[in-house]
């Protein structure tokens, strides 16, 4: 089956060697050439992921069977839409239903209308005035987000991010006079993890949990970026997540895929939910309408059923099952020096994939041309594969060293030191539970 798999990213570099390894006959169309999907894809177009215009002539080009969409920018262009009028079906929402992620006031109200666990108080506002009176009323810290696509960098939040309510107030106005409204929602404390799903619209099928790594620099400092690592544990669950704090996490999910079903627009593909696992247990922070970057990395390399097979399932109603190995993963992602705020780009970097390999890690390309030079955002993630999450963990960071060139990246991802901060954190936080191996 000939797969158009659209994006260029380390995200999509792991759906590409899935689908290959399924039996894929792979075509990519990316903003740029990605040096480890060009070895994967029979044919290479290069267009703007949101120029689906252009993404479609490329479809139609290659005899494309079946389309994969990976980042959110093209969905929220109705990528989906156009492509199945022109009878390519596609693994990814459509326009409606991708607003789970693209429209964060859509989203909550969503989640208040069909009463879905785990939602949070919020209100959406086009008013400033009206704005600074309530959080002054709220009277408790709040977390101030764009009501559109951030990349994970447009949130800010009381207490972390921004000093006081003022600060708060401050940068809603600024939101509202550039966007026209803003979305204001209690802050939650506590520890996030990722929750993704593969759902035909009804049947909804978990993969392993993952945590990501948001802050550039160790120890959880510094701006937040796309996500500097993440990683997973043998058992799918985190040391810190209970099993009764999963069902009650995946229970979120499943009442979103029915009630999207009972709005007569059914969600079809994947659906990732950034829970923040407090005191009480998992609230949504938010939806994604497609694979985590970097927690794909966590998930596909184990995945034992063909990916193809699932994406078939996806488009035809019909999804059966999908098979992870019981294995733990860490993410450790290379990314240019002063990234994310002034990244160095047009240098050239060295890779020497034979001792990566040798060392038993995978290698993803993401942010990088053919040429092996920076393009600004991350550029390289290895990951780690073992029994348990320290072997993990110990195989990426050997990987790193063989990678040279103007890169920074945390050491710390996936550590038992990083760990065992969040089961701290929930403990103090009054949560008692015994965490689970790891």
């Amino acid at each position: 089956m000939r797969i158009l798999l659209v994006g260029g990213g380390g995200r999509e570099h792991a759906i590409g060697e899935a689908l290959v390894r399924g039996g894929a006959e792979l075509y990519v169309v990316s903003g740029h050439r990605n040096p480890g999907l060009a070895r994967l894809a029979k044919d290479y177009g290069l267009a703007r992921e949101t120029d689906v215009e252009k993404v479609l002539s490329y479809a139609k080009k290659f005899g494309i069977d079946m389309a994969f969409i990976g980042p959110e920018a093209p969905l929220r262009r109705g990528i989906v839409d156009v492509l199945e009028e022109n009878d390519i079906p596609a693994v990814g929402p459509n326009r409606e239903a991708a607003k789970l992620e693209t429209d964060k006031a859509f989203a909550r109200a969503f989640m208040e209308r069909h009463d879905i666990p785990g939602r949070k108080i919020f209100r959406v506002f086009d008013d400033v005035s009206e704005m600074r009176a309530w959080i002054d009323d709220f009277g408790k810290p709040v977390v101030v987000k764009p009501i559109g696509l951030t990349g994970g960098k447009g949130v800010k939040v009381v207490g972390y991010q921004l000093m006081d309510n003022e600060e708060a107030k401050a940068y809603a106005e600024e939101l509202i006079r550039k966007d026209g409204r803003v979305l204001i929602e209690e802050r939650t404390d506590g520890v996030e993890f990722t929750f993704q799903v593969f759902t035909d619209g009804k049947r909804v099928i978990p993969m392993p949990l993952a945590q990501d790594y948001p802050h550039a620099y160790e120890d959880d400092r510094g701006p937040i970026t796309g996500g500097m690592g993440s990683y997973s544990c043998s058992n799918g669950l985190l040391p810190f997540v209970t099993k009764e704090d999963y069902e009650r996490a995946f229970e979120t999910l499943k009442a979103t895929v029915e009630a999207m079903r009972k709005e007569g627009t059914p969600y079809k593909g994947i659906l990732y939910g950034q829970f923040m696992l407090s005191k009480e247990g998992p609230v949504l922070i938010e939806y994604n309408a497609r694979f985590g970057d970097p927690e794909a990395m966590n998930v596909l390399p184990l995945l034992k059923t063909p990916l193809m097979e699932i994406a078939e399932g996806i488009v035809d109603g019909n999804l059966r099952k999908a098979e992870f190995e019981s294995k733990a993963t860490v993410v450790k992602y290379l990314a240019p020096k002063g990234y994310p705020t002034k990244p160095v780009k047009g240098v050239r970097v060295e890779v020497d994939e034979g001792a990566i390999a040798g060392t038993g890690a995978r290698l993803y390309y993401a942010s990088i041309d053919e040429d092996f030079t920076l393009l600004g955002s991350r550029a390289i993630a290895v990951v780690g594969i073992a029994g348990s999450l320290d072997k993990a963990e110990r195989i990426a960071e050997s990987a790193v060293s063989h990678i040279r060139g103007e890169l920074f990246y945390r050491r710390d991802v996936g550590t038992r030191e990083s760990v065992e901060k969040r089961i701290r954190l929930m403990k103090e936080l009054g949560r008692e539970f015994e965490p689970n191996s790891w």
